[in-house]
């Protein structure tokens, strides 16, 4: 799903959002219920490509825990209707990219000690924009953080490695990474909420919304 640059998003107004945020907002951009039910359909495309592989979902960590928290949610669900069953881990790393609105130069990738349980499964990568900002943006815009992280995954030689985002940020760089599965393509725009962080601020924003100069002044550090 491509959202235009000329899309003005929803108003505030129509949605109700924790107070302590008023004035630090300029719109929503998703709304939580969009969100949830483009995660599904993810979900099914993704249950329908990897068959009968036992999978291993390593979630990026913070930005990506409520994608891959939703996304696990409607893998077990299709596995229980379904007549097969798939056998899932869930795993977490976390990767250090941002300070304030800007991308640092090196990444630090956190966590994920033991990996050695992606040997001969199918890895399935769940990434959430938090990741992608930096894909796609100034010095790194040619995906070398995502190069990073899917070399320390492949030294342990999993049977396969698919890659979730449930945004891409569309940039005049197009020829960064780009993952195997996402749910929507946004305009270069800083967003926050559904885990997105401004500074570990806004995590508890249900809607993705676009954050305001006011808002990034206020949580500045």
């Amino acid at each position: 799903i491509q959202i235009s640059d000329s899309w003005p998003g929803y108003s505030l107004d129509l949605f109700t959002y924790p107070q302590h945020y008023y004035g630090d907002l300029e719109y929503v951009l998703i709304p939580h219920g969009i969100i949830v039910d483009r995660t599904e359909r993810l979900a099914k495309d993704i249950m329908q490509d990897i068959g009968d592989n036992d999978i291993v979902v390593l979630c990026v960590l913070k930005g990506g825990y409520k994608f891959c928290a939703d996304l696990v949610e409607h893998f077990k669900n299709l596995s229980r209707n379904s007549e097969r069953f798939i056998s899932m881990k869930v795993d977490f790393v976390r990767l250090k990219s941002y300070h304030n609105d800007q991308s640092m130069q090196d990444m630090q990738i956190i966590g994920g000690d033991d990996l050695s349980k992606l040997t001969g499964k199918v890895s399935f990568l769940s990434v959430l924009l938090t990741l992608f900002f930096v894909f796609y943006k100034d010095i790194v815009g040619t995906g070398r953080t995502m190069k990073v992280l899917l070399n320390n995954i492949e030294k342990y030689k999993p049977k396969m490695i698919k890659v979730a985002s449930l945004l891409v940020k569309r940039t005049s760089r197009p020829d960064g990474y780009r993952p195997d599965y996402y749910g929507f393509e946004i305009p270069d725009l800083f967003v926050v909420g559904y885990a997105l962080d401004y500074n570990e601020h806004f995590r508890d924003l249900n809607h993705i919304c676009v954050i305001n100069d006011h808002g990034k002044t206020k949580y500045r550090v």
